[in-house]
């Protein structure tokens, strides 16, 4: 029986795509006395390109920027700090996200958390989309000191919220830091599908967050 459910933050619960992309024409409009010499679209994609969908954090990218675009009256680190402060006011949850989470409290199953991060920012995130109350525990690993696929920050969820990893399921997009990583411990694995990836080894595959009651009912009806 399952009465644990973790989950993955972006690209599982926040819609990082489409909230970057949301952010970043805001910070082009924003900041177009700065900017203005740079064709918006170019902005955009190349900022896209640079982010590698959050796996470089944004130092980098706006170095880079400052560097291909001659921006020459504000500095990469200012553009930084509007991220950081910016971001979270652009967060962009997927759909039936709240229906679930509630639906899964409901029938008692408690809920955690483990995303990879800056801590203050990813937890600026979450409170942006009001889900933070629903949660027994939430790591992020930036002030864990380890991220995932470590199996520690895994095992650390599982004794905050005294559940044992064969009660417990993970869900999140990436097959290798989320999917592997989970079942490598024991847990349920629940890949919620990305396009970045044409296939995950999985326990269950969904494209919509409503789908896990049912995974969950069937389980337990079929005594697991």
């Amino acid at each position: 029986m399952i009465r644990a459910v973790i989950f993955d933050l972006d690209g599982t619960l926040l819609n990082r795509d489409a909230s970057v992309h949301k952010f970043i024409e805001n910070q082009y409009e924003r900041l177009i006395e700065w900017l203005g010499h740079i064709p918006k679209e170019n902005y955009i994609s190349r900022f896209l390109e640079l982010d590698c969908r959050g796996y470089v954090w944004k130092d980098k990218v706006y170095q880079q920027l400052i560097d291909e675009f001659n921006i020459n009256r504000v500095s990469w680190k200012w553009l930084l700090q509007d991220y950081i402060t910016e971001f979270h006011q652009h967060c962009i949850p997927f759909p039936n996200l709240i229906g679930t989470l509630e639906g899964l409290r409901n029938s008692s199953i408690r809920l955690g958390m483990i995303t990879n991060g800056k801590g203050q920012f990813q937890m600026d995130n979450i409170r942006a989309l009001g889900i933070e109350n629903y949660f027994d525990t939430i790591l992020i690993s930036e002030w864990e000191g380890m991220k995932k696929p470590n199996p520690e920050i895994f095992k650390k969820a599982l004794s905050q919220m005294n559940v044992s990893r064969n009660e417990s399921m993970y869900v999140g997009d990436h097959p290798e830091n989320d999917v592997d990583a989970a079942r490598n411990i024991g847990m349920c694995g629940v890949w919620k599908r990305d396009k970045q990836w044409d296939d995950a080894e999985a326990d269950f595959i969904i494209d919509d967050l409503t789908e896990l009651r049912l995974i969950i009912r069937e389980i337990k009806r079929v005594g697991g």
